[in-house]
């Protein structure tokens, strides 16, 4: 049961309750340099990629972000830190959400002019706080950046954006602990109704953030808590989407694309698996069907063991056989089995 919140709408992206998990992800380019910022737009697009984020921390960044925004088909989301007038030039220049942390914007009236504009033109804000952000005196109050600070620190800013009438609100609290990040999310979600960006935040390198994401994601999803994700790696920001898509899959929360079910490989295999799994795994990552598909190392138990899955190999010696629902269709030749297989998933 997904967790009661109300709908933010940014672009033509509705987050929240009843609104399916939107995955989102972050350009890493230098924020002044349009071409490789509008390359990598369009990797994320292609990657299936919803939102997209963009650090603005000058207004150079500002001008690279409205060419991008005449150039994109997903909503454009405007990272800012400390300086209100870069929330206020991105407005103008179309993007369709911000994102703030309100305590370092300033003084409560650029807060409100921040919350002004954005109100004016329907665009929402996003609260984003993490265990670096909170503030001196609650790190004090609670002994560090604990789940129970930074639940505060989000809700004073949240009671800020609430005194200047403004509610199109969605809240982050990340933190690179994953207990902490559970933890704060989790307590968040008691107190309102405001939908929830989850993240774990300098997640580290792919196999680290797969690692944390999906604990600290998972486990949030697994309880019906989170309306939009991103999982954060040091790496290509594609491999995100592909993450973000793949901890969804799992919980079978959104499943849009093929499962991969593949055996652990034993003594019985005498086909080169490991290889032949991965081969599968990247030909198919852009098929938009919802099907499983079974890897297995060998003919005897193979198709038994995944009749569960809608269609499925089974290595032999120097071969495979291609199933559907532990029904054997044929053999084929080693050198032709992605081949064969893209072919029955086509007729699918």
């Amino acid at each position: 049961m997904r967790r009661e919140t109300r709908v933010v709408k940014v672009g033509n992206i509705k987050i929240g309750c009843g609104e399916k998990i939107a995955i989102q992800s972050m350009l890493n380019a230098p924020a002044d340099d349009f071409e490789k910022n509008l390359i990598q737009l369009k990797a994320l697009e292609e990657a299936g990629c919803e939102i997209v984020r963009m650090a603005v921390p000058d207004m150079n960044a500002v001008k690279v972000l409205g060419k991008l925004k005449e150039h994109a088909s997903i909503p454009l989301v405007a990272d800012i830190h400390f300086d209100y007038r870069l929330a206020l030039e991105s407005l103008e220049a179309g993007v369709d959400k911000i994102r703030i942390n309100p305590g370092n914007i300033g003084s409560r009236d650029k807060v409100a002019a921040v919350a002004d504009a954005c109100k004016l033109k329907s665009v929402p804000i996003r609260i984003g706080v993490n265990s670096g952000s909170v503030e001196k005196e609650l790190l004090e109050k609670f002994g560090g950046a604990t789940p129970e600070a930074m639940v505060e620190s989000a809700f004073r800013h949240v009671k800020m954006l609430e005194e200047c009438d403004f509610f199109d609100t969605v809240i982050s609290i990340k933190s690179s602990d994953v207990k902490n990040m559970i933890e704060a999310y989790s307590l968040v979600a008691e107190r309102c109704d405001y939908p929830l960006h989850l993240g774990v935040t300098e997640a580290g390198t792919e196999r680290s953030s797969l690692i944390k994401s999906s604990i600290g994601i998972g486990s949030l999803v697994a309880k019906g808590i989170g309306d939009t994700i991103r999982v954060s790696i040091t790496d290509d920001p594609v491999k995100e989407v592909y993450a973000a898509k793949d901890i969804l899959k799992a919980l079978n929360v959104r499943v849009e694309t093929p499962q991969i079910v593949a055996c652990p490989t034993c003594g019985r295999t005498k086909i080169d698996l490991v290889t032949l799994a991965n081969q599968v795994e990247d030909a198919v990552k852009n098929i938009k069907k919802p099907i499983k598909i079974a890897v297995m190392g060998c003919v005897v138990n193979g198709p038994g063991e995944a009749r569960e899955a809608d269609i499925g190999i089974a290595g032999g010696d120097g071969c495979a056989v291609l199933f559907k629902k532990g029904e054997i269709l044929r053999k084929v030749p080693e050198s032709e089995i992605v081949k064969e297989l893209l072919n029955e998933i086509e007729k699918m």
